[in-house]
């Protein structure tokens, strides 16, 4: 089982760079950030955690580019993975993304993986156009679109949210096929989703005993003819022994562990105790 680190970045405390690099030197195998390019002051999206329009963390206003800053990350790493836990394609251009998430993995030497989300606040999709009862369907014409413009020499796709004539579009990624994992809860309906358009799936905060969804999973990925496993990162809570044995045990493929909102130094010092506590062969 990997291990994997995200930092819920903003525009105080320890930059993505130099997260990132204290994370490669103490051994961890993944960097991720997440993605939020507003929050409507007046909203009605509920909270997943909070349960109303309160935010449980002052950094969802905060939060910076995800991938201008797994850019700065790779500019001082070699090794670790560069992802987004998660990011919301939907909000963006699809062939302006494609080209953006392209380069970061050609730069990087193939280290990208995508995280996305189908979006839980509705009000910051609307702003985008993107209507939330159809944000399903959106994420899966961009990922189709996408990976067109990233393997086709003449990419084209028509649908409902994305549609382009034939194409050239480079640098194609280093990686023959970028990892996408979905960022959303333990349930049949997105595990379904997964099985027909990701690599796997990456729990949230709310899926607490996952032994259950992940032999759903399993099962589903198996029923929709997919072969090998699929991945399943979970956001971990403290470095427990007996639990991350536990999610090894059962498949899971990669823990991640959240940095605190405190001073770049605080937040190196964390990074290097979290790895002492894993076990982490440092760099």
């Amino acid at each position: 089982m990997r291990y994997g680190i995200v930092l819920f970045t903003s525009d105080r405390g320890i930059t993505p760079a130099a997260a990132a690099r204290a994370a490669e030197e103490a051994g961890f195998d993944s960097f991720s950030v997440p993605e939020h390019t507003h929050i409507p002051v007046k909203r009605e999206s509920p909270h997943p955690r909070t349960g109303d329009s309160t935010l449980p963390d002052d950094r969802y206003l905060r939060t910076l580019d995800p991938w201008v800053a797994l850019a700065t990350a790779a500019s001082v790493t070699t090794r670790i993975r560069l992802s987004t836990a998660v990011a919301l394609p939907v909000e963006s251009d699809p062939i302006t993304l494609a080209k953006t998430v392209a380069s970061l993995d050609h730069l990087s030497g193939g280290r990208v993986t995508l995280g996305a989300g189908f979006g839980w606040n509705v009000d910051e999709l609307t702003d985008h156009g993107v209507p939330g009862n159809r944000r399903r369907t959106a994420l899966r014409e961009y990922l189709e679109a996408m990976r067109a413009l990233w393997t086709d020499e003449i990419a084209e796709y028509s649908g409902e949210f994305v549609s382009f004539g034939p194409s050239w579009a480079w640098p194609k990624p280093a990686q023959p096929h970028i990892p996408v994992v979905l960022g959303a809860g333990g349930t049949e309906k997105n595990f379904r989703w997964i099985a027909k358009n990701a690599d796997g799936w990456l729990t949230t905060p709310s899926d607490v005993d996952i032994e259950g969804p992940v032999g759903l999973l399993r099962e589903i990925w198996r029923d929709e003819g997919r072969t090998g496993e699929p991945e399943v990162a979970v956001l971990a809570g403290r470095p427990d022994r007996e639990q991350l044995a536990h999610f090894a045990s059962i498949g899971v493929t990669e823990a991640i562990f959240g940095l605190p909102d405190r001073s770049a130094d605080e937040v190196a010092a964390w990074i290097g105790r979290l790895a002492g506590k894993l076990d982490l062969p440092a760099s």
